[in-house]
């Protein structure tokens, strides 16, 4: 019974969803205008805009591998199709040029760009929308100062009837709400303040909050109950957060700031370009992101509860490693442990996380770990972190499989992963590197 409704309940709503397209999508163009010079803008603006564009990050998103910044043409799969980013460039044919502030606001607030089509959420202007007009300005100071790029991103081209834009007009009916962000009065500045910057421009939810069956974050409890981003899990960030120790303001801000912190480990996958964006945040700002964010997880105030249960952690795991058996352990050992290690041993190059603390080995599933152990962090967040060496080429399914397993069973002390070994195959062939 409970899935007939549910079917029912979904096709009701694409009903409604195609009848309120039909009736708001049209949407007016926005005249052209001719591509305003740098000169126009103030430097200071022009600076502002540069850090909002690094907050919101605008170039990792807009840059496709080996193109030119901002450029475009970017991929970004979703469970719809492939949605490709376009310039952002002040270029007046392929990019933003001929856009006045009024269109570059109407496709921040609302999903339209100047010409008047629907954007998909994929470009999340479902949280740029709560950005001040003062930085909505800035920003827009900042893109139109650089220098424009004549290069034509890919065009999206998304299958039946997920190509239909005008559907997205009946999309943010039910799930946009534009405006400028409302500060919470029962809360602290600094708290608002954090807020604004991580659901406007830095738009954390949009990776680490669960989506619904049609691509909507979902509300309430599930705010940064965990997501997705470019094939990654984005983990939660709230109190169902696997991390084995709760995140604090401190051990946020020593991950925005330096992208790592020993109680949790380093920025890897797509948050290591977030971290290069977000770390250029004044100190102030970074403060009020980092205690909004541990405002969402598990509460610790005792300092040495939890430096008493990292000592916990640690021998339980580094303090038992003797003696080494079984293939995974062996592999540990010749393969990890000269820069894994927790002990007295030689420190190499970079920073030493722990896997006893390590978010990935703790996860409820399996593939941030395996995709960490293919290919490594061959672009960390700061050059002074180290770099990780990927395996892809040297070891085999089965001793990755292996490996990953006795890095659940000894470090997190939790049950093992189901089929580990044909998610490494999976993730192998899904990421194989284009030639």
């Amino acid at each position: 019974m409970k899935t007939k409704n549910k079917a029912l309940w979904s096709i009701g709503v694409v009903v409604v969803l195609i009848a309120c397209s039909a009736m708001v999508a049209w949407q007016p163009a926005i005249a052209p205008v001719a591509p305003p010079p740098a000169a126009s803008f103030d430097s200071a603006q022009i600076a502002l805009g540069q850090r909002l564009a690094a907050l919101g990050d605008c170039a990792v998103c807009h840059t496709r591998d080996g193109g030119v910044r901002n450029a475009g043409g970017r991929p970004l799969n979703t469970p719809f199709g492939t949605i490709y980013s376009t310039n952002l460039t002040p270029d007046p044919k392929y990019g933003i040029g001929n856009w006045s502030y009024a269109a570059f606001e109407r496709a921040m607030r609302h999903g339209i760009d100047r010409e008047g089509h629907h954007l998909y959420p994929a470009f999340p202007y479902t949280s740029f929308t709560k950005t001040s007009d003062d930085d909505l300005k800035a920003l827009y100071a900042y893109l139109m100062s650089q220098p424009p790029v004549s290069e034509a991103a890919p065009a999206t081209k998304l299958p039946f009837p997920f190509n239909q834009r005008y559907l997205m007009a009946g999309w943010d009916l039910l799930f946009h709400r534009s405006g400028p962000y409302k500060a919470d009065p029962s809360q602290s500045v600094e708290w608002n303040r954090g807020a604004y910057l991580a659901e406007g421009l830095g738009h954390c939810s949009a990776c680490h909050t669960p989506r619904n069956f049609l691509g909507a974050e979902r509300g309430g409890a599930a705010h940064f109950g965990g997501g997705l981003a470019d094939g990654w899990d984005a983990p939660a960030l709230n109190a169902k957060s696997p991390a084995p120790l709760p995140w604090t303001q401190s051990d946020f801000n020593s991950y925005l700031r330096h992208g790592f912190t020993p109680l949790h480990g380093i920025a890897g996958g797509p948050m290591a370009p977030v971290i290069q964006g977000v770390s250029g945040l004044p100190e102030d700002d970074l403060d009020a992101l980092s205690l909004y964010l541990a405002s969402f997880g598990q509460k610790t105030d005792n300092a040495g509860e939890q430096a008493k249960r990292a000592a916990e952690l640690r021998a339980q795991t580094y303090g038992q490693m003797q003696p080494i058996t079984g293939q995974g352990a062996r592999i540990f050992a010749s393969a990890c442990m000269a820069c894994h290690h927790d002990g007295n041993g030689p420190h190499l190059f970079g920073v030493r996380p722990s896997l006893a603390f390590n978010t990935n080995v703790h996860a409820a599933r399996p593939d941030n770990l395996l995709r960490t152990i293919l290919d490594g962090i061959g672009h960390p967040a700061k050059d002074n972190l180290g770099y990780m060496p990927g395996f892809r080429n040297s070891l085999n399914d089965e001793q990755i499989s292996a490996l990953a397993g006795y890095l659940r069973e000894h470090f997190a002390q939790k049950p093992a992963w189901d089929d580990v070994r044909g998610r490494v195959a999976a993730l192998r062939a899904a990421t194989a590197p284009s030639h």
